[in-house]
């Protein structure tokens, strides 16, 4: 077996463990932190319904966002937007037969690391741009961009710069799935773009990325405007409330 592909397996088994039991980890500590106030943003929902459908707006429209800015909100809207079909086209390599669904995006997906890269772009520049947010951008901020941002281009390059065996690349993940080891095409886009997308999934449990799953424990939008109809009391204070 060569050398890169047991590399690389290696590298993807441990940055797959990494990257579920650190979110899990994390979303176990968000759903423990206590929310010690009645904090909705309001106007609020004041039934639990509409917070379902209030958190639904955030998370598949980023509402709050474009209420703020809506030049963030269409840059960032539209790298989320294309980062999910590109992530959507990519189950094609883990599936054998190919579900309908996923053939059926496959065009749109294809041209979808172009919005990936228009995106990021106008993120990144807002960081150099707006003086407010270029105060407070950190070194990691602009490291997280060209991550991404890398991972996008070199995603490009294997389409239309130098092709890669795709056919090879399906088998070598089938095998992952099944802990059976395939071969590895060797191509310089697509080794660059396998490491970086496992580092990616190394650093995300401990990167700004979980605002994923934080945003479900958001308390100013995950609770219900009902504080003149029942005391909120926090699970801690319960407990100490009845010794």
């Amino acid at each position: 077996m060569p050398v890169l592909t047991i590399v690389y397996a290696s590298l993807f088994y441990a940055a797959t463990a990494i990257l579920v039991f650190g979110v899990g980890y994390k979303v176990y500590d968000y759903a423990r932190t206590p929310a010690p106030l009645k904090i909705p943003t309001t106007p609020a929902p004041t039934t639990a319904t509409g917070v379902a459908f209030r958190m639904a707006r955030e998370v598949v429209l980023f509402e709050s966002l474009f209420k703020a800015t809506k030049w963030t909100w269409m840059f960032g809207y539209l790298f989320h937007a294309a980062l999910a079909l590109v992530l959507l086209r990519h189950f094609r390599y883990f599936q054998e037969p190919v579900w309908l669904v996923i053939n059926l995006i496959q065009p749109f997906g294809m041209y979808a690391a172009f919005g990936m890269v228009a995106g990021l772009a106008g993120l990144w520049a807002r960081r150099f741009l707006v003086d407010r947010v270029r105060y407070i951008s950190t070194l990691s901020d602009h490291l997280m961009l060209a991550l991404l941002l890398a991972i996008a281009l070199s995603g490009l390059g294997m389409k239309y710069v130098a092709h890669t065996d795709i056919v090879g690349l399906k088998t070598f993940m089938l095998g992952l799935m099944a802990f059976e080891l395939q071969p590895l095409p060797e191509d310089p886009f697509l080794l660059i773009h396998l490491g970086l997308v496992a580092t990616l999934m190394i650093i995300f449990p401990i990167s700004k990325l979980l605002h994923a799953p934080g945003v479900f424990f958001s308390p100013s939008r995950n609770q219900v405007d009902n504080p003149r109809e029942h005391r909120y009391v926090a699970p801690w204070a319960a407990k100490l409330d009845q010794k």
